[in-house]
């Protein structure tokens, strides 16, 4: 009677295939990850490669939408102030215009205003993140300079362009305005205002003070209407920020409904495979001698 030669390579392969598994389970317990390399899932490789594509992009439009909220957020913030300054200066044109402040007062009144018109530059200048503001696409320029040769008492030195960001997939929003349009549009001139109101006082003229102080206040129902722009445009992002980290999470899941190891799972099969090694080597360990007696024989 012979040995069946096949029986103990039956055997060897079986011992190699639950070698083999017990590696591969091990590095995937190790790492956390299914799929370590592309020839454990092709497939389920190539849909790893297009979630973590749509994860990056996912990212940078987070990033992107972030960004651009924190800008919105600062200029709103910024005009919030310039309009209680406005609401101080309008005041001030008030009382001085009436028949009972004298002219030193309205000396005194006009350099609070020249105080407050200070006030408005300087927030016309506000940068976020290194960047100006309100210069339109001209960011790494102050938009605004103090010119005493300029009807309006400043220069803009910025330009009329606007920045657009991508915020999602074909989808870009404007974040910005020219400070031009804000402060010196044609529907009100803020810095004209207070420039007018300043030199009436200085000069005692108060039908020029009336003039001035209604030419302000049209400023400022103008520079209202602009600030309404940023509100909305803080909503929309506030919204696709919403969107977005939504997204994430949802890529997440997929990512590890496809790679994510299930531990107790893992044990299991290590276990399973440790046990099917264990059972190899016994057989071996019988088939071996055998078949050595029988080639003797």
């Amino acid at each position: 009677m012979r040995v069946n030669p096949n029986f103990s390579a039956d055997i060897l392969q079986d011992l190699y295939q639950s070698q083999s598994q017990e590696q591969t389970t091990m590095q995937q317990m190790a790492s956390g990850h299914l799929i370590n390399m592309p020839s454990d899932n092709p497939a389920g490789a190539a849909t790893l490669v297009q979630n973590k594509a749509l994860q990056s992009q996912t990212d940078q439009f987070l990033q992107n939408t972030s960004n651009a909220e924190g800008l919105l957020q600062t200029a709103d913030s910024t005009l919030s102030s310039v309009v209680a300054a406005l609401n101080r200066a309008i005041a001030l044109g008030v009382q001085g215009g009436s028949d009972t402040t004298t002219p030193a007062d309205r000396q005194a009144i006009a350099q609070q205003v020249q105080g407050i018109r200070d006030q408005i530059l300087q927030l016309a200048n506000v940068s976020y993140q290194g960047n100006y503001v309100f210069a339109g696409t001209l960011s790494k320029t102050q938009p605004f300079t103090l010119d005493p040769t300029q009807p309006d008492g400043v220069v803009y030195n910025g330009n009329d362009n606007t920045n657009t960001v991508q915020i999602a997939e074909g989808r870009s929003i404007q974040i910005n305005l020219p400070g031009d349009q804000i402060f010196q549009g044609s529907g009100g001139d803020v810095f004209g205002g207070l420039q007018q109101l300043i030199t009436a006082l200085q000069n005692n003229d108060t039908n020029g003070i009336g003039t001035a102080t209604t030419q302000l206040g049209g400023g400022l129902t103008y520079l209202s209407q602009q600030r309404v722009f940023f509100g909305n445009a803080v909503n929309q992002l506030t919204s696709n920020l919403s969107f977005l980290q939504q997204e994430k999470v949802n890529l997440q899941s997929q990512e590890n409904s496809v790679d994510a190891v299930d531990m107790a799972k893992a044990a299991t099969s290590l276990a399973q495979s440790q046990v099917t090694q264990s059972a190899a080597m016994a057989a071996l360990a019988r088939v071996i001698p055998e078949t050595l007696m029988n080639y003797l024989k």
